[in-house]
């Protein structure tokens, strides 16, 4: 893949000038000039940072630009300083995505709600074996999720309650919500765990639709099984198009983010996929990361600025 023109955005909590040094020579060695450069953040040389971390963007432009090798090299940049480098084309579509798409669970919050129903009906070890399996290929999701749900048969409802309760949101959350419905975005939660706790999130935190895999629970107890269909990577890429279509929309104005590998279906139809606090491999093939801050830095990947963000009705990008 090659291209002209490009948009590095760098951020972290802090941005050292000698990651900035650094950031100069990777864009000086692949002979591209900086058309603009601007802090979205703020003024990211101030002795105290934002709250909500330093973002400095540059706008590139160069002749047939090697878009994976510059990635390649900007990523291992990023991982050796503990910042994060996103590489994107400089594309109209940016600012004017409307459907973004979530997974929940060590995305939206900071948990495997799975492995706590496990750990309160004490068959988390079981579990955790079952999911070992999966992860070294011996089992699909499909079928992984249905041995696990199995152990969990006559669990009482009373702990999903309970649970849903004190969910921990996921850093940035509250904040990335309230600034998605402001800019007129549609959002979904797209998950592999419960639809009982993402509608939890969704009365909570406004949620236009949830598509999950349902509980099914007979005189007060988990059953151990779900409703078909399961929600599984090709479920959440179909549902990402399905709702596009619905809306009206082109692929190219969705956005999703997820931390797992049953996400890179949906990542990679999406016109922007973000792998969030994901490891190495969901990472690696995911076309953009955020690690060092909390989910509002999804802000700062399609291009608003702190100023555009406080600004007033009918203000924005002033």
């Amino acid at each position: 893949m090659t291209c002209d023109t490009l948009i590095l955005t760098l951020f972290a909590p802090r941005l050292p000038s000698s990651v900035l040094a650094e950031v100069d020579a990777l864009i000086a060695a692949h002979d591209l000039t900086v058309t603009l450069s601007e802090w979205l953040s703020g003024d990211g040389s101030a002795e105290d940072p934002p709250p909500h971390g330093v973002c400095l963007e540059y706008r590139l432009r160069g002749e047939a630009i090697d878009y994976l090798l510059l990635r390649e090299k900007a990523l291992k940049l990023g991982v050796m300083h503990g910042v994060d480098i996103a590489l994107q084309e400089d594309s109209i579509w940016r600012r004017h995505r409307r459907l973004i798409c979530f997974d929940m669970d060590s995305t939206l919050i900071q948990a495997e709600v799975i492995d706590e129903l496990a750990r309160r009906h004490g068959v988390y070890d079981e579990v955790a074996a079952v999911t070992e399996r999966a992860m070294r290929g011996e089992l699909d999701f499909k079928q992984s999720f249905r041995e696990r749900m199995a152990k969990l048969k006559g669990l009482d409802e009373s702990v999903l309650a309970e649970i849903a309760e004190n969910l921990p949101l996921m850093d940035g959350l509250e904040r990335l919500m309230t600034q998605l419905k402001r800019l007129g975005y549609r959002t979904a939660i797209l998950s592999g765990g419960f639809s009982y706790f993402a509608r939890h999130l969704q009365a909570r935190l406004g949620f236009d639709e949830i598509h999950a895999n349902e509980l099914l629970i007979e005189d007060g107890k988990i059953t151990g099984e779900v409703r078909e269909p399961i929600v599984d990577a090709e479920r959440k890429a179909a549902l990402l198009r399905e709702i596009a279509e619905r809306e009206g929309l082109t692929l190219q104005q969705t956005i999703a983010v997820g931390d797992g590998a049953n996400d890179l279906k949906m990542l990679a139809s999406a016109g922007l996929g973000i792998a969030f606090r994901a490891k190495p491999l969901v990472k690696s093939q995911a076309r953009q990361s955020i690690s060092t801050l909390g989910l509002d830095a999804v802000l700062y990947l399609i291009g608003y600025r702190q100023a555009d963000l406080e600004a007033g009705p009918g203000e924005l990008g002033k």
